[in-house]
């Protein structure tokens, strides 16, 4: 009687997992990984306009640390690399309307994006700093300082920068714009008095085209990592994204690039004068 009992169960068992394997296997079939290993490209969304992370060069091509970590992606999953330049505000909705399979665009991690979207575990950690018109030097010399409706603080629309500010400077007097570019040449002209955006592309800006004009406060007043963005419901291709950030952070490889592109600045040579 006893062994009977056994096999019902065994058979209970049996027939209640059947239908989670199934649907295991279908899942597995619809993920991402499927779809790009059989059109043999990883098609990569981005905003080429945040140096060093994703600009174009002199040449038309794009190039920057989230492209060469595209690569490294394309690489490691066999298929070919795909760039997709698109506006930084419709890079979401691109994204869900399948223009292209993940999002690597300094895009960073907030709670309000993750509803809408997956992402991966973070490939690099930011924070949001300053950069101020030499007008100010002597005045200004945290970010709290700007807190007030006489200063005019910019930043890029749709962006952590935007969010800062609107957090952290409340009684600023704010502007926003579509891109870092007319934000940081809103201060280099004298049109504004700071822009709050990440630190790697403000110091980029005031070494460039603001050099002798701007002064920059490097020391991040928030915590923003950066992570590859995808479509949620996929958790074949969310394993295989943090996998490879943890094997692409621990041999050597972002290391090279973190050189080649923060260290360096052998790369600007590629840009346009």
């Amino acid at each position: 009687m006893k062994f009977v009992k056994v096999l019902m169960v065994l058979a209970l068992t049996l027939m209640l997992a059947a239908p989670a394997s199934a649907a295991d296997i279908e899942i597995a079939k619809q993920s991402t990984i499927n779809k790009i290993l059989k059109s043999g490209e990883l098609r990569v969304g981005f905003d080429a306009s945040y140096a060093p992370f994703e600009i174009t060069d002199k040449n038309g091509r794009y190039i920057g640390f989230d492209i060469d970590l595209g690569k490294e992606l394309a690489k490691a999953m066999g298929v070919k690399f795909v760039p997709v330049n698109t506006d930084f505000d419709g890079i979401i909705p691109s994204l869900l309307s399948n223009k292209f399979d993940v999002i690597i665009s300094g895009m960073t991690l907030t709670q309000q994006r993750n509803l809408q979207i997956g992402f991966s575990d973070a490939y690099f950690l930011m924070g949001q700093g300053v950069m101020v018109s030499n007008k100010l030097q002597g005045k200004i010399a945290r970010y709290k300082e700007l807190n007030d409706p006489k200063y005019v603080v910019v930043s890029r629309l749709g962006t952590t920068g935007e969010e800062a500010v609107k957090k952290y400077l409340p009684k600023a007097t704010y502007k926003s714009f579509e891109k870092e570019v007319d934000c940081g040449m809103e201060v280099i002209s004298g049109r504004a008095d700071a822009f709050v955006f990440d630190i790697p592309a403000l110091e980029n800006i005031a070494s460039v085209q603001g050099k002798g004009k701007v002064f920059v406060l490097n020391d991040p007043f928030t915590f923003e990592p950066m992570a590859i963005g995808y479509k949620q419901g996929d958790p074949d291709f969310a394993n295989f994204l943090n996998n490879f950030i943890f094997q692409f952070k621990n041999d050597g490889r972002y290391q090279r690039l973190y050189d080649k592109w923060f260290r360096s600045e052998a790369w600007k040579s590629q840009l346009k004068k």
